[in-house]
């Protein structure tokens, strides 16, 4: 069985399209699928069903994907494991990264990355949190910025690097935009509009109405910061979020503390349970990171008025 099936196989698997699949790994489709047909008769089982439009995963296929994935990251840590012995960083860096964490420089510490390890590429997937942790366990990213409320799945380690406080965005002309600040209580009935349910903010949200109690009703969900304020801006619905997305914004908008203490963001980078050790570039990175924030902040919940 050579390695190169085993990529072919699970590019094939996480495209569920050979044509698509073939374009990711720059191959002919009429090779793929020869490689694929191959590694099936090596193995005695059909791996996939295929149909005009897609491909699935048999059983076999699926029992296949587990373990090719392991021996795939495995011949990535032994390679990673020369280059370091030999002073090199090199090979391919996979990071994650929720849109607009604000409080992390995503793109300043991916280009400190490239200028001092130039022989490394670095690959970046955008996504909610909750997908990029389920990427890092599933050995598909090496690392993640995230923003997520509770703890993360087995085989995830988060390091929280920062925390803020979630508060009231809303039309200047809106009821609530003439308090100092509001109780969750007081929000019950408005629509809002909010993030797809794998963000971070929208997980904080969802968590607090829950825990107090309260029905939400979330007409509008966005998966981008700007679309959220311009929907608020234009008096479509409220939105809570974190301090950093209130402040993109302070035209036409009106931003609002919750009393007492609010519903807290909190941003974490997640690695697999084992640590980066195995992989390099992770920890050069990982060393960037701790460089630019110099040590977690934790930002003081807004004091609500006298």
């Amino acid at each position: 069985m050579e390695l190169r099936h085993l990529e072919y196989f699970v590019a094939v698997a996480e495209e569920a399209h050979f044509t698509r699949a073939a374009e990711r790994l720059h191959l002919a489709q009429s090779g793929l699928s020869a490689s694929i047909r191959a590694l099936e008769r090596e193995l005695g089982a059909p791996l996939f069903v295929r149909s005009t439009r897609r491909v699935e995963l048999t059983e076999a296929g699926r029992a296949l994907l587990t373990e090719a994935r392991r021996t795939l990251a495995s011949v990535a840590a032994a390679r990673n494991a020369v280059a370091a012995v030999q002073g090199l960083l090199r090979g391919t860096l996979c990071v994650g990264a929720e849109q607009c964490l604000g409080v992390v420089d995503v793109a300043g510490i991916l280009a400190r990355f490239r200028s001092m390890h130039p022989g490394v590429e670095i690959r970046l997937r955008q996504a909610g949190s909750s997908h990029l942790i389920e990427e890092v366990r599933a050995a598909r990213l090496d690392l993640a910025f995230v923003a997520v409320s509770g703890d993360p799945p087995p085989g995830v380690t988060l390091t929280s690097l920062t925390t803020e406080p979630m508060m009231l965005v809303c039309h200047p002309g809106h009821r609530l935009a003439a308090f100092d600040a509001v109780d969750l209580s007081q929000l019950a009935g408005e629509v809002f509009v909010d993030f797809h349910a794998d963000w971070g903010a929208r997980q904080v949200s969802d968590r607090a109405f829950e825990t107090a109690g309260l029905h939400r009703h979330v007409a509008l969900e966005v998966n981008d910061v700007h679309s959220l304020l311009d929907f608020v801006q234009h008096d479509l619905g409220v939105a809570l979020v974190p301090r950093p997305i209130a402040h993109k914004r302070k035209k036409n908008v009106r931003i609002v503390p919750l009393r007492e203490t609010p519903p807290s963001w909190r941003v974490s980078v997640a690695v697999p349970a084992d640590g980066p050790t195995n992989n390099p570039a992770s920890q050069a990175l990982l060393g960037i990171v701790g460089d630019s924030l110099t040590v977690p902040t934790v930002t003081p919940p807004v004091p609500a008025p006298a």
